[in-house]
């Protein structure tokens, strides 16, 4: 192939481009996968062979499933994993209901108020919401849902509803006028007419599942100050009882986070093609 009919936009320079990326993108991508690993490798392992050979791979002498012993006998594991199951999927449909039925009204509908609600709602990105923990600690003993499932469910739902909302809205402006035009005249309901929007924008959808799910299944803070209770600690907060004053089960403690984490990496698995098409939608019209 000559030079003259060779794609423009593909020389040295543009390679060189492709390569650095690709290898910064594979670094950030060790960097991040290899506490992971070290984990999970470390729970098949002895407690000395954790001490002694940390990054070496279990063999046949340092292979061990004293950890996840510990935690199905010497813990409520079942039970922990199942609050923290009920907790994330919950809030996770809680939020993704209220968030796409308020972005339809703020992208469907002209009133007035309408950017300052959209302000408004932003707003509630830029503040955490622990900076409220005495105040929400204060609401839930009132309500007298203190030590129970129901108070992580509704914070949680309050603090994915903003960054839902901005997500959906910017999605659901997209969707074309004339399809919803076209659907009134058919005589569809407003109620009709978001159930049709809904499929449209399901890559927004897994993004916002992805982006709140994952805050919601590692969160220690709440579940400790809200629900630490043994009959609903999360998964996160069970493991701690492994962690000791003067002693720490490591193998329990290593176990018992492995096993947090096989769901949200299933979860993830599951809505990651939904979030790379929300956000490739997102950054190209």
């Amino acid at each position: 192939m000559s030079a003259s009919t060779r794609r423009p936009g593909r020389g040295l320079g543009y390679w060189a481009q492709v390569i650095g990326t690709h290898a910064a993108l594979l670094a950030y991508t060790v960097v991040a996968v290899f506490p992971i690993v070290l984990v999970v490798i470390n729970s098949f392992k002895s407690r000395r062979a954790i001490f002694g050979s940390p990054y070496a791979l279990p063999n046949s002498e340092t292979f061990s499933l004293v950890g996840y012993q510990t935690v199905f006998t010497g813990a409520r594991f079942d039970l922990y994993f199942l609050n923290s199951l009920t907790v994330t999927l919950v809030s996770l449909a809680a939020v993704l209901l209220f968030a796409s039925m308020a972005a339809h009204a703020l992208s469907e509908y002209r009133f007035r108020g309408n950017a300052l609600m959209g302000i408004y709602l932003a707003i509630g990105i830029m503040i955490p919401i622990r900076l409220g923990t005495v105040s929400i600690l204060r609401m839930m003993v009132a309500l007298g849902l203190t030590d129970t499932l129901w108070s992580l469910i509704l914070v949680y739902t309050a603090q994915g509803i903003p960054l839902a909302v901005f997500i959906l809205t910017a999605f659901m402006r997209q969707v074309p006028g004339d399809l919803k035009d076209a659907a009134r005249i058919d005589g569809a309901s407003e109620y009709r007419i978001y159930r049709l929007i809904l499929p449209l924008v399901r890559p927004a959808l897994g993004t916002v599942a992805v982006f709140t799910m994952i805050p919601i299944w590692n969160d220690l803070w709440f579940p400790l100050v809200l629900a630490s209770g043994e009959r609903s600690k999360t998964i996160i907060l069970g493991a701690q009882i492994f962690l000791g004053q003067y002693v720490n089960d490591w193998n329990a403690v290593l176990a018992s986070l492995t096993l947090a984490m096989v769901p949200i990496i299933v979860l993830y698995v599951v809505f990651s093609r939904q979030l790379i098409r929300g956000l490739t939608q997102g950054a190209v019209k």
